[in-house]
């Protein structure tokens, strides 16, 4: 019996190599409809963010809501998982580290969640731990998660637990422990990013083993290695993520659309037994709440 794996297609990021690629989705328009396409190629969750007109990375909330509306306005029924991640980049001034330069975006729980408050997506992130995230600093404190994990559990919604080091995931099993996050919890191990945890089957498998028995879990990895990710993770009983956000090529030299890169992950994780879920059973294997009205 083929194993029941969820696909989440991660659509856009907040990355900024999105130049090299000629039909990279930045609108709100062109984002849902990536997400439609990306659930009728087998994809039941879309990991969103939102950019700026010019593609720069973007909080706004307007955006977001745009982007879902046309999502539903579409009778798709892909499960909705909005970032939490704008707000979180540090980059010290030259002339005073304690202050941040104007590359800088650090800002408040309240803010990087509002979103999410409003719109009462079915899942959002949560990014468990601080680290160096190329040429800026990812900076999520202690003090922040505790907040932001209890104001996503008031609004009803699951999150999505981001680990991109082992050290993430005991920092998570902690505000699992004291009651900020509700289990059965979702993970998703990042891999590859610089300075992050390597997408390698080795740290895929020590990561997972860390993870809480009950736990759901998915795993990706960044460019060249999206689809042995994918791999890796089916076969040791995760879920996987694939999409423009982590891999901008469909193979060396062809560009991808989303769509194309769900298909191409089906079709891996059915030649090893696995089949994707449509987004209501999704929604049963991670017992989320019913979607808000």
């Amino acid at each position: 019996m083929a194993s029941e794996t969820i696909v989440t297609a991660a659509l856009t990021g907040g990355h900024m190599n999105f130049q090299n690629h000629p039909n990279f989705p930045i609108t709100p328009e062109q984002i849902a409809r990536e997400a439609v396409e990306a659930r009728s190629a087998g994809a039941a969750i879309a990991h969103i963010h939102v950019r700026e007109p010019d593609g720069s990375r973007s909080g706004n909330p307007a955006y977001f809501r745009e982007v879902v509306e046309r999502i539903r306005d579409a009778d798709c029924d892909i499960l909705i998982n909005l970032t939490t991640g704008e707000g979180a980049r540090f980059i010290p001034s030259d002339d005073n580290p304690l202050m941040g330069n104007e590359e800088s975006t650090l800002t408040t729980p309240e803010i990087r969640l509002r979103h999410v408050l409003e719109l009462r997506p079915d899942i959002c992130t949560l990014d468990c731990g601080t680290m160096n995230f190329g040429e800026a600093v990812f900076m999520n404190t202690p003090a922040h998660l505790r907040k932001m994990a209890a104001m996503i559990k008031d609004a009803g919604v699951k999150p999505e637990i981001e680990v991109f080091e082992p050290g993430h995931i005991r920092f998570a099993i902690d505000l699992i422990e004291k009651g900020l996050i509700e289990s059965p919890a979702l993970f998703q191990l990042c891999l590859g990013i610089p300075w992050g945890s390597p997408a390698t089957p080795q740290m895929l498998q020590v990561m997972a083993s860390m993870l809480p028995r009950d736990a759901n879990w998915a795993a990706f990895g960044i460019s060249r290695s999206e689809f042995n990710i994918v791999a890796e993770a089916v076969n040791n009983g995760g879920h996987v993520r694939v999409g423009l956000e982590d891999n901008l090529y469909l193979e060396k030299g062809v560009f991808a659309s989303n769509a194309q890169l769900v298909e191409k992950a089906v079709r891996i994780m059915r030649e090893l037994d696995a089949e994707p879920v449509e987004p209501a059973r999704a929604a049963e294997l991670l017992e989320l709440l019913p979607r808000a009205q």
